[in-house]
């Protein structure tokens, strides 16, 4: 059984007080950019990225703090990645991962796009 600690808590990252909602946001988005390029690269398997990342704890944190519609589309591509391969022919999942993944990645290029217009 692996220990807890291997997750990423957004609560722990994103809490603190002196951060502005939207370098939350920003925050968020950058580390999302890193995990999608891990996944990309296969440094990463779906099931990983779902328990160290993707799990519910950092959705619920997700949808309730950061309060962004981009981020829980990410977050909800994200807890779905793992079930490709369980439903999907191996060809056509890999296919439909490479599009998640790439959805997620546009995503996150929006987030920050939108800081960086609004600052």
């Amino acid at each position: 059984m692996r220990k807890k600690s291997n997750r990423i808590s957004l609560q722990t990252l994103l809490s603190d007080p002196e951060k502005s909602p939207e370098q939350k946001l920003a925050l968020f988005a950058w580390l999302n950019l890193g995990i999608i390029e891990s996944l990309g690269r296969g440094h990463l398997t779906p099931a990983d990225a779902l328990r160290i990342f993707f799990n519910g704890e950092n959705c619920l944190f997700v949808r309730h703090e950061l309060a962004d519609e981009n981020a829980d589309t990410i977050m909800s591509c994200g807890v779905q990645l793992p079930d490709l391969f369980d439903i999907l022919p191996a060809d056509k999942a890999q296919q439909e991962f490479q599009s998640e993944l790439s959805t997620m990645r546009s995503l996150c290029v929006n987030i920050l796009e939108q800081k960086r217009l609004a600052a």
